[in-house]
């Protein structure tokens, strides 16, 4: 079953000279706002496609939450330096859960915008991530986003039933043509449905990876996408109870002090930020075994954003005692922090998901002790960064060694073709200017297919042991290899390009660099 389009081609588009501005760390985001913002200013018509529908057996839910703390925590004590406010204080956390909701299902609210509203929040973040955050640029960049995406709604429908579990469906004249993909799920839902929570990257939000989630969703999977308030995101409001609203923007290191007026260090930011992101990720935990456990409806009536009204009837439906954490870029950084140790009570993920772990995001985590896949996109692995007095290639590589020599099977591969920003939505919406600017030489659909086909076979053997796919394979690269095409095409296995198969298949888009096998 194909969650995206079919590929005209996969013949490897020519690889353009991308300039300087736009390789920092906040590559795809810059790229998708300058072209937002270009188009805007000189009337250039973007030509948004709208996000795909989910392609699996179940129809997808999605539903907004925020629910606040029992007592704020202050996961570290530097302050804003002009309002001596704390900056990493946690008083409330917001996801978006995506998951398999019952068929036919009519949803009484309107779908959710890709850029949340108030826009003029997302724009007047990318005006402070741009450093010219005054009054016409934030307009400027407001307008743009609203007239250029502010349309664009996301596939899934708002607040409707989840789904009972896949044995329950077997006999729905609709699905009998899936049934084979159903006999799958039933498999991964043993102990209730299985549960995601996934960490965008920095300059993201909880919008920016609703595709890759709803496909999952779509599968019989529940991803919490979260919204991080630790000076990544561009804009987020926070919500509570008998308060006004407040709008939290992206902040960084010169704006932040320890609270005897020193400034930070660049690595002291980024441990605060991570230990901001822990924390939300344990909250998030929290809120799900709450719901799990038959307090849904308390959870719905503490909700700011006033969505989950079935949540009552969700109780022991879900597998919150063995959760997955998943990550990009950023959000891979922190995943790979919250499997520190393996699983505890706030922390019960039995793998993780680690896409493009960050370059610039403080060090990586090597205390795990659960299965992971590591991918890295064709961009991440090409591009030699050094990282910590390391190629960060080697430390990642070695991270995931290591864990397979603690008795972990874990995988470490590279997405042939693919940028930074294929796993995101960006692609989706403009696949022809992101490539051009990203360098991407994959068709956009095949590159988020190539992830989703190989996010799945890790869950399924998380959830039953079985390796499918890519993860029977040996690993043949312990360095990244430019090769030819998207990669280094070698005859083994009695089949080769002539001869096809899916041994060709595979090595036609992959690399594997860690392998248990």
């Amino acid at each position: 079953m194909k969650p995206f389009p079919d590929a005209k081609s996969t013949t490897p588009l020519r690889r353009l000279k991308i300039p300087p501005i736009l390789r920092s760390r906040y590559s795809w985001r810059w790229i998708i706002v300058l072209i937002f913002l270009s188009c805007y200013l000189f009337s250039l018509p973007p030509f948004p496609r709208p996000l795909p529908k989910y392609s699996g057996p179940y129809p997808v839910g999605a539903v907004d939450v925020e629910i606040p703390l029992t007592s704020p925590r202050i996961i570290d004590t530097a302050q804003f330096k002009k309002t001596k406010a704390n900056a990493f204080e946690l008083n409330t956390v917001l996801f978006t859960l995506y998951y398999p909701s019952v068929q036919h299902a009519t949803s009484r609210r309107p779908k959710h915008n890709w850029v949340p509203k108030p826009i003029s929040v997302t724009g007047e973040g990318y005006a402070k991530f741009a450093r010219v955050n005054n009054f016409i640029m934030k307009k400027v960049f407001t307008g743009a986003l609203k007239a250029l995406v502010g349309h664009i709604p996301i596939p899934a429908n708002v607040d409707v039933p989840l789904a009972g579990l896949a044995s329950t469906v077997m006999s729905i004249p609709e699905i009998q043509n899936v049934n084979t993909e159903i006999e799958k799920v039933i498999q991964i839902e043993k102990g209730g449905h299985p549960v995601i929570v996934f960490s965008h990257g920095m300059a993201s939000s909880r919008t920016d990876y609703t595709h890759y989630a709803g496909e999952l969703a779509s599968r019989g999977y529940i991803v919490a996408l979260l919204e991080h308030r630790d000076g990544s995101c561009p804009g987020s409001v926070v919500m509570q109870h008998g308060k006004p609203d407040q709008v939290k923007l992206t902040f960084d290191v010169p704006e932040v002090e320890t609270i005897k007026g020193k400034d930070l260090t660049v690595d002291e930011f980024k441990r605060a930020q991570l230990d901001f992101r822990e924390a939300e990720i344990e909250e998030t935990v929290r809120v799900l075994k709450l719901i799990n456990e038959g307090q849904g409806k308390e959870v719905f009536k503490s909700n700011m954003r006033d969505e989950g009204v079935d949540f009552l009837n969700w109780e022991g439906r879900l597998n919150t005692d063995e959760m997955i954490v998943a990550g990009h870029s950023y959000g891979a950084t922190g995943a790979m922090q919250a499997l520190r140790g393996g699983p505890s009570g706030r922390r019960p993920f039995k793998g993780g998901v680690i896409l493009d772990p960050g370059k610039q995001s403080g060090q990586l985590n090597d205390d795990i002790r659960v299965p992971v896949l590591v991918i890295h996109s064709n961009s991440w692995s090409s591009k030699y960064s050094l990282f910590y007095g390391r190629a960060h290639f080697d430390m990642v590589r070695d991270i995931v060694e290591n864990n397979v020599l603690r008795g972990m099977p874990s995988w470490f591969a590279t997405s042939l073709g693919t940028s930074h920003p294929s796993v995101t939505d960006a692609p989706l919406l403009e696949p022809l200017l992101l490539s051009w600017t990203t360098g991407a030489r994959i068709d956009v659909y095949e590159g988020l297919r190539q992830y989703m086909h190989v996010t799945e076979n890790f869950l399924w053997f998380l959830s039953t042991g079985e390796k499918r796919g890519l993860l029977r394979e040996k690993a043949e690269f312990p360095q990244y290899d430019e090769g030819k095409g998207f990669g280094m095409w070698k005859p083994a296995q009695g089949e080769n390009e002539k001869t096809g198969g899916s041994w060709y298949n595979w090595r036609r888009y992959w690399q594997v660099h860690v392998s248990p096998n």
